[in-house]
């Protein structure tokens, strides 16, 4: 059967986020068509669309590379999820229903602190997603929503590898971010999650190191999502709402 051409964009994405396409590494569309089986075509308008999304870096003329991985880039990605991820814990205290919190935070008390194989880090890093995508449906803004899954694709393989590198020193800080949320008191909540992520900054250096080890000698995170262990095996963290009713008026 033939790759529909969505599917062509959601393998080549997932190569690329996953750095199954090596930093720098330039794109042979002909050989990436051989291996999908499908023309050159669909081939071409993924690419297009990966690039644009900051997957893949656009050479004039040339084609595609993969991006690179650096302490720069990643120290970027973090500010943009600081700003975007305090902005939705503002409008999730004022939209967010109490029932909706309530439920969430049943849900994120569950979650393990402290992962000891690979499978379990990276049933902790899909747990983390759909946390904070949760909480970007709560604010009841699409743009948001949009962004918070952006961000999500584009840090997963350097929040993986902290994951891998920490594995005795993680901690859950959703529940003290979800107490907070239910008090309403988006100061506080707000704090939480700038710590939550601040959590990341201070290894990036040695993160940029690890990369490279994890890409060139095993790719855990890569293998997982190409035998369709990630994330489609999990359990929604909780049921997906419209998002036109996720922020319903807090009462």
């Amino acid at each position: 059967m033939a790759t529909t051409s969505l599917s062509v964009y959601d393998r080549i994405k997932a190569m690329a986020a996953t750095f199954r396409i090596k930093p720098g590494e330039r794109v042979n569309e002909v050989e990436l068509a051989r291996t999908l089986g499908v023309s050159r075509t669909p081939v071409r308008e993924a690419l297009s669309r990966i690039a644009a999304e900051g997957f893949l870096i656009a050479l004039p003329n040339r084609g595609y590379s993969a991006r690179t991985f650096d302490a720069q880039q990643l120290m970027a990605l973090y500010e943009y999820r600081a700003a975007v991820e305090l902005g939705v814990v503002a409008l999730v205290c004022e939209r967010a229903s109490d029932d909706a919190l309530a439920a969430l935070a049943t849900l994120t008390d569950t979650h393990r602190d402290e992962p000891e194989t690979d499978a379990q880090a990276l049933h902790l890093l899909a747990r983390d997603e759909e946390f904070h995508e949760h909480l970007a449906r709560l604010s009841a803004n699409e743009e948001f929503l949009r962004s918070v899954r952006s961000i999500n694709e584009r840090l997963r393989f350097a929040r993986w590898l902290d994951l891998k590198s920490r594995r005795t020193h993680t901690r859950n800080d959703h529940p003290e971010i979800v107490q907070a949320l239910r008090s309403r008191d988006v100061v506080q909540a707000q704090q939480l999650m700038r710590r939550h992520i601040s959590h990341h900054l201070e290894h990036l250096v040695a993160l940029t190191r690890a990369a490279y080890a994890e890409i060139y000698m095993g790719n855990a995170l890569a293998d997982s999502v190409e035998l369709g262990t990630w994330p489609h095996a999990l359990t929604p963290l909780v049921p997906e709402v419209p998002l036109a009713h996720a922020g319903a008026t807090a009462s």
